[in-house]
């Protein structure tokens, strides 16, 4: 799933040349590329291209980022299936990549059990659901008070979501079930369109990343109103999660994690593993994460293994529950 807003100024304009010099100056051992399945200026383009900096300083070897955006991470899943297992390619996924794709496509072009093996947590990056409350003409309006707009609207209730068949594409049906509205799901490609079209008031309502919508949010553009998640962001102590609002179904986060080509040796694996878990842990790495909205989450391969198993299992039920049959 698509996450875009203007990452790049956040994270700094020195950062392309530290990256630069860094890559330049390394040269113990062949370069490693990160796959990031989504274009330059998104949430997983911005982890991924922190990581390969802490990477570079932390393994002392060039360590490039190739965006191979498209099809949701398709194309970069495919080209990490198709690479070779000798520890020079790794690929800077989410959850939607790796654990909704293979229940909603019928042939993706990987298997993630299979194919991939997994090397190491990184960070998780939560949804929020945000209003255009000028269009709803209550300033302070929350999640319910768009379900009564939508009632006195019919047929206005649409909800911008960053992908089809994605986790917040789903979740709109988990939320308009929940407080008996009429909601419909409007696909979008990332989460970038759905930022513009909110404040725009082309749709009255979104969700999406809160990386994406912070920054607007702050500028009192759009509001956010509820999270996912079991417990209340610390950059967001006012905004409750869903369950608090009596909506129950989309408690599970988008993580992002490292995988590696399945048959890379474990020595290899458990080196990236303890590299990435370093430059995680920094200070430095969760401090530019957290100015972006985003949760640095350190974790071992095992880590991740079970983090995915978990989201694969939450997933499915969101699939089954919504009747998705895989296309």
């Amino acid at each position: 799933m698509q996450r875009r807003t203007t990452f790049h100024a956040l994270l700094g304009l020195g950062a392309a040349a530290l990256l630069a010099t860094s890559a330049a100056q390394a040269d113990s051992g062949p370069a490693i590329r990160i796959l990031v399945g989504f274009p330059a200026g998104g949430s997983s383009d911005a982890i991924a291209r922190l990581l390969a900096q802490g990477l570079q300083q932390e393994l002392g070897r060039s360590v490039m980022v190739e965006n191979k955006p498209g099809a949701g991470g398709q194309i970069a899943a495919q080209t990490l299936k198709g690479a070779k297992p000798d520890g020079t390619t790794l690929f800077l996924s989410n959850s939607h990549t790796v654990a909704m794709i293979p229940l909603t496509i019928s042939n993706p072009g990987f298997d993630t059990a299979k194919d991939f093996a997994p090397v190491a947590m990184v960070a998780v990056n939560p949804d929020v659901f945000v209003l255009n409350t000028g269009v709803l003409g209550k300033p302070n309006a929350g999640l319910r008070d768009f379900a009564q707009w939508v009632a006195a609207n019919p047929a206005k209730g649409n909800v911008g979501v960053p992908a089809p068949a994605s986790a917040p594409d789903f979740a709109v049906g988990v939320v308009a079930r929940a407080l008996g509205a009429d909601l419909k799901s409007v696909p979008y490609r990332g989460d970038a369109p759905i930022v513009q079209d909110v404040m725009a008031g082309q749709v009255p309502a979104g969700i999406g990343s809160v990386g994406a919508m912070l920054q607007p949010a702050k500028a009192g553009k759009l509001r956010i109103v509820a999270v996912n998640g079991t417990s209340r962001l610390p950059i967001l102590p006012d905004v409750p999660t869903y369950a608090e609002l009596g909506i129950k179904g989309y408690e599970d986060m988008i993580f992002n994690g490292v995988f590696a080509p399945a048959g890379t040796p474990a020595p290899v694996i458990d080196s990236y593993s303890a590299a990435i878990t370093k430059v995680v842990k920094s200070p430095e790495f969760a401090d530019k994460l957290a100015n972006l909205g985003i949760s640095a989450h350190a974790g071992s391969a095992a880590d991740l293994n079970a983090r995915l198993k978990a989201t694969q299992d939450f997933s499915a039920t969101m699939v089954r529950n919504a009747g998705y049959k895989p296309q």
